[in-house]
């Protein structure tokens, strides 16, 4: 462990119940008056059981307070609200505020580290775990914060990835059966990818499993000599959990390099995975991959949703990703095994389709160092920002890019070096081909899109979703507004202009029975309310 000097701003305003999250607490589903995790609860489903504001009386939404942070101008957390306290983050700073006001109650903050690269250099952070009354962090240079939800006051502190100066973190940590768990960034960057699960109240490891395999382990052929120590996998955004089946489900980044795959022959495990871990000893249960062999950075960290539904005639536990590579995968959950996957997108050209076995089907498309055409691009068909499923409607929300771009290959690859990135070469936006975001609504029965609701702007956005039991859906579209619009047909309903762009997922909570929805933009948080 690590003790830093930070700074502590002292509580101006008292939240309205005290913060103790107990077991109990964690499992309930779905979410109502409390969000407490960065997905509202285990499942990833981002489905808020509230239902005062309704499709009858959304168009009354009114801002009722705004906090601003001061050190972001681009803020991507989903705020966790535990008996009417908001825990916001920003960049290496805890904030705590009465959920009722916006007040502030107590600040947390430390430097921004330097010397990062890629994704952590922009000291991105994605929020908070609450266990207990202690509040839960990662910093930009891969740090695990232990705060008291009280005062904000650290009580530990754990530096859990400083053997490589190419690690990051981004990401909010998740609190399964008393173990935090947290990975790093970094998988452009010559990282060896990891999970790790540390002990809530003291902060000793618990385990830690490795997503690249070292010589010898199964899988280990596609990385010879020393490349496992550089593999990628990094496991960057918080994974979900089956309390029933006692399963994991985290999502692993890209190989790298990125777009020079000679270096790494084979399917490069365990990279564009979904991993169903063991919370206990974190031991490999079972794995499904997404682009074996990816030379496209298709990051499989999007969110793995697990929705118990009648699926095709028969009662499943299923585990549903909208994946990066631009198909929506419908897996059984219990046991890995393969059930259906249908693009979710019209520019797809890596691949004619994904055969009987869940493998894709490649066509000839890869970078070249002329320039290759590749769809979807670099950015991804999806991306980390939420997708959610509503129980009432049984559809998938997500937000969908359509976009092609030039892929670059090097002649001779790249040789890795510390402080510098993975890439070997990369992409070029084209011209002449115009990239624009949707908002998709997926029929997971029939494999097919039920609506689309096509979004303003240049596909630059971040903006996720969550949908909730008035029948309406969330999200930060493409236009710098946050907008409503009916979860049964894609009909808009209301938006509130925010001025600034969506890199972030909304959330819903209730105090004394009053309902909010809250969601960061730019450098803000809003929480909006009826009058």
């Amino acid at each position: 462990m690590v003790a830093i000097c930070c700074w502590l701003f002292l509580a101006v305003s008292e939240p309205a119940s005290p913060v103790n999250v107990r077991t109990e607490d964690l499992l309930v589903s779905p979410p109502g008056a409390n969000w407490i995790s960065y997905n509202g609860d285990y499942s990833g489903r981002r489905y808020s059981s509230l239902s005062e504001i309704n499709v009858h009386n959304v168009g009354q939404l009114r801002a009722d307070w705004v906090f601003h942070a001061r050190n972001s101008s681009r803020l991507e957390v989903t705020p966790v609200v535990v008996n009417g306290m908001m825990f916001v983050t920003s960049s290496n700073q805890a904030t705590a505020l009465d959920a009722r006001t916006g007040r502030v109650v107590w600040q947390y903050s430390r430097p921004v580290s330097t010397g990062l690269i890629d994704d952590a250099s922009g000291h991105i952070n994605r929020g908070v775990a609450v266990w207990q009354d202690r509040v839960y962090m990662e910093t930009d240079n891969a740090h695990l914060l232990c705060l008291d939800a009280r005062s904000g006051n650290l009580i530990w502190d754990v530096a859990y990835a400083d053997w490589n100066k190419n690690y990051g973190a981004t990401s909010a940590p998740l609190v399964v059966k008393g173990k935090v768990l947290v990975g790093t960034s970094g998988g452009d960057d010559g990282v060896r990818g990891f999970v790790s699960a540390f002990d809530a109240m003291s902060g000793s490891l618990a385990w830690r499993f490795w997503t690249i395999p070292a010589p010898g382990e199964p899988g280990s052929e596609s990385w010879p000599g020393k490349m496992y120590l550089h593999g990628g996998g990094t496991t960057w955004m918080p994974g979900t959990y089956d309390p029933e089946l006692n399963t994991l489900y985290w999502g692993t980044s890209n190989p790298s390099p990125d777009f020079e795959g000679s270096v790494r022959p084979g399917d490069d495990l365990y990279t564009d995975c979904v991993l169903a871990l063991d919370p206990d000893t974190g031991k490999l249960k079972w794995f499904f991959q997404f682009t074996p062999h990816d030379l496209f950075d298709y990051d499989s960290t999007e969110t793995p949703m697990l929705i118990n539904a009648s699926y095709r005639g028969e009662s499943r536990k299923l585990l549903v990703e909208a994946n990066r590579n631009g198909y929506v995968y419908v897996l059984d959950r219990s046991n890995g095994k393969f059930l259906s996957a249908g693009p979710f997108v019209e520019k797809i050209n890596w691949a004619k389709g994904i055969d009987a076995q869940g493998r894709p089907m490649r066509t000839e498309v890869q970078p070249t160092p002329e320039g290759t055409r590749v769809c979807p691009g670099y950015s991804g068909a999806t991306n980390w920002f939420s997708p959610s499923y509503n129980e009432s409607s049984q559809l998938i929300y997500l937000m969908a890019l359509e976009q092609c771009q030039t892929y670059f290959s090097k002649a001779e690859p790249e040789a890795f070096k510390e402080g510098e990135t993975y890439y070997s070469t990369g992409v070029k936006r084209i011209p002449t081909e115009k990239s624009q975001k949707f908002l998709i609504a997926y029929n997971l029965e029939s494999g097919t899109i039920a609506w689309k609701y096509p979004q303003l702007g240049h596909g630059h956005s971040s903006g996720g979703t969550m949908t909730t039991a008035g029948g309406l859906v969330f999200f930060g579209d493409d236009a710098q507004s946050f907008e409503a619009v009916d979860a049964q047909n894609g009909k808009p309903l209301w938006h509130f202009t925010t001025g600034q762009d969506a890199s972030a997922s909304p959330m819903s909570y209730a105090v004394e029975g009053r309902q909010h929805v809250a969601v960061a933009a730019g450098s803000d948080v809003f929480s909006f309310a009826l009058p």
